[in-house]
């Protein structure tokens, strides 16, 4: 969500300068991502700070964090193409790039869903087969030194990988709805699924019609008229459109309305970013746009990160837009990037990032079994808790990164 902006990626401007707002930006979100993933541990957390309810009309901060995620993948994707393109590929070889790369955030994302109904009665305790699946996805995805003396080694290690996901399907049961036991099976795509299947559907549409501004942004309202018509009920005759869609892990469209509003943002800053003035009201306007939409039609399905309502991604998409242009303004323009530095590497090896805590749930949680005293875990305290972790793996992924231990897809 460039690397799908999960992991380190060369986001230039024509002068060759890396973009400063969009690395902070990603680095922000992830480090965020892994904050409000860690409020399960604490107790009488504030409500405004979590989730909200499937049958309430209202988010919590938490449900802003994988939206923005989503707007970041489409942010970076014309940055890089253009790299891309700048160093000879084809467009075969970037669309090969963007299969591949879709297909590891696919399967990594089906194992990690498929945890959620893992069964007592599988062979291996379930902190072991989350440690075994994640360890694969570091053999398979890291990203490894370059040389003619290490390809070997490499491949051994990847075959190493692959052969231990195979193992842990093979190996796995798990609980379907009705407590029967089951195989591996899909119910969603997993946080990082939806975000390949995201990043491959607004990819390919980057890809077939480059920074048009009009086709691509009549995709983005055909995303959001389909989302909207998923929440209304469908006609009978677009039965068969949806069921196309939904075979290309798209469901509701929304996490595709999302990517793609991030893909038309970026490319009108890439048109306007020697104005900024110009670009600064634009993007305020498209916002409130977005806003008025997003609230205006409140009333016909309400606001709602899991029933993924119109009204949820378009006012995620606002917010989106001006936190990316207040760090226009303080990183770009002011040269503020400093006051990130300490969360840099959560948008440079963002893929590490956010799998490292799976092994600390599954090894020091339930395995080991180590926790804080609950006061350090309940309200105020808590948070403070929370964001001391966030932090906490952040340093361990810069720490790794300087190893050269970084995943890379």
């Amino acid at each position: 969500m460039a690397k799908l902006t999960l992991a380190k990626t060369a986001y230039s401007t024509h002068a060759g300068r890396r973009i400063a707002s969009i690395d902070v930006f990603r680095a922000l979100t992830m480090f965020l991502m892994v904050f409000v993933n860690d409020l399960w541990t604490g107790k009488d957390i504030p409500r405004w700070l979590d989730h909200a309810s499937a049958t309430a009309d209202g988010m919590g901060f938490a449900d802003t964090i994988f939206p923005a995620f989503l707007f970041l993948v489409g942010l970076s994707l014309p940055f890089a193409f253009e790299s891309r393109i700048s160093k000879g590929q084809s467009k075969p070889v970037i669309f090969g790039h963007i299969l591949l790369r879709s297909l590891a955030l696919i399967v990594m994302g089906f194992f990690q869903m498929n945890l959620e109904r893992y069964s007592d009665h599988a062979l291996l305790p379930e902190y072991l087969w989350e440690i075994l699946i994640t360890l694969a996805f570091f053999l398979i995805w890291l990203d490894y030194p370059k040389g003619e003396g290490k390809r070997k080694l490499k491949l051994w290690l990847q075959i190493t990988g692959v052969a231990v996901l195979i193992l842990m399907a093979v190996l796995y049961k798990g609980n379907n709805l009705q407590g029967e036991t089951v195989w591996m099976n899909h119910y969603w795509w997993g946080i990082l699924g939806l975000i390949g299947w995201a990043y491959l559907s607004c990819g390919i549409l980057l890809l077939v019609f480059g920074e048009r501004l009009i086709p691509l942004i009549c995709f983005f309202v055909f995303f959001v008229f389909f989302n909207a018509a998923m929440r209304s009920g469908w006609p009978g005759f677009m039965e068969p459109l949806h069921r196309g869609i939904d075979m290309f892990g798209l469901g509701d469209a929304s996490n595709a309305s999302l990517t793609m509003s991030g893909v038309i943002i970026a490319i009108i800053y890439r048109k306007l970013r020697q104005k900024q003035a110009q670009l600064m009201v634009l993007l305020i306007a498209i916002a409130g746009l977005f806003f008025a939409f997003g609230f205006g039609t409140r009333p016909l399905w309400g606001i709602s990160k899991i029933r993924a309502t119109p009204s949820w991604t378009m006012i995620c998409s606002a917010i989106s837009i001006l936190v990316f242009c207040l760090l226009i303004i303080f990183v770009d323009k002011k040269g503020k990037e400093s006051w990130f530095s300490a969360i840099k590497p959560a948008g440079t090896s963002t893929l590490t990032c956010y799998l490292l805590p799976y092994f600390y749930y599954a090894i020091f949680i339930t395995l080991i079994g180590i926790r804080l005293p609950m006061f350090v875990r309940t309200g105020e305290m808590g948070i403070i808790k929370s964001l001391a972790f966030a932090l906490l793996i952040v340093l361990i992924t810069g720490w790794l990164e300087k190893k050269k231990l970084r995943l890379k897809i």
